[in-house]
Parts: C-alpha cells; structure tokens; sequence
C-alpha cells in the first residue's frame, strides 16, 4: 500500500477545521488530515507522532491564545521540523500579517476563499503543490 502524505490543520475553529476536512474529501486527494486546536499540541504532536510524516501544516494565524508567528518561529527553530512547509490559511489579507508571515518563516499565505466550492478548489490546489510537486529533504523526517 503506498504511503499517505499527511497535513496538519492548526485552526482553533471545529466549524473551519470540519470545513477543510469535507473540502479536502471532495478534491479526491488521498492525504491524511490531523488537526490541532493549539500550536502546543501541534508542536507536541509532531514531536511525538514520529510515525506520522506530515508533508504539510496549514496554519490559521489568527488563534486564539497565539499568533502564527510564535508557533513558526518555535517551529524553524527545531531543526527537526523546520524543513516542513507551512501555509498560512486566514481570513486576514492585511499587508503587515502577510509580510510578518513570511518574515517569521510561512512559505505561503492564502486568505480563506468565500464559497465552498472555492474552498474545494483552493485546498485541491494547495495540496497538489505542496504535496505531489514540491520536494523537501527526506532527512528531515527521518530524524525525529
């Protein structure tokens, strides 16, 4: 059986994390989805979870008890981890949280789209790229 690649979804919306779920079902993509509601246990998470090799984290920057930028930077600061690609998926499309995203290490930033539909297509979209086309150094999993 191949291997599923696997995307950690931090949201710390059970309504937006269960929207993701369903659109990321209708793109037909096999991948696994893991949520977290917090960056600590994302953190915990990927730290613990050696078995899982998350290809992907999809980040909402507006949570609750942190930002986005103190989870990427805890992130790039462990050498385990750093090599994961994190998308910033947010309701902001304020400049100074893109520029802050990408300062703090976020390889992209993509505002939530209105619709389902465009949900569907942007999380198809997102997901091809960062999980069938990019490529990252196999090393980096195989050392947690």
């Amino acid at each position: 059986m191949p291997h599923r690649p696997s995307i950690l979804l931090i949201d710390d919306s059970p309504g937006e994390c269960e929207l993701f779920r369903l659109a990321l079902a209708q793109t037909g993509l096999d991948a696994v989805l893991f949520d977290e509601p917090e960056t600590d246990a994302a953190l915990h998470f990927l730290k613990v979870e050696t078995k899982v090799e998350v290809k992907l984290i999809v980040l909402d920057w507006r949570l609750r008890h942190v930002t986005g930028t103190v989870f990427l930077e805890r992130l790039r600061a462990d050498t385990r981890l750093a090599a994961i690609p994190v998308v910033v998926f947010t309701t902001s499309d304020d400049a100074s949280d893109m520029t802050t995203a990408y300062a703090s290490g976020a390889n992209g930033y993509v505002v939530k789209p209105g619709t389902f539909d465009e949900l569907v297509q942007c999380v198809r979209d997102i997901c091809r790229y960062w999980l069938n086309w990019n490529l990252w150094p196999v090393t980096t999993a195989s050392q947690r």
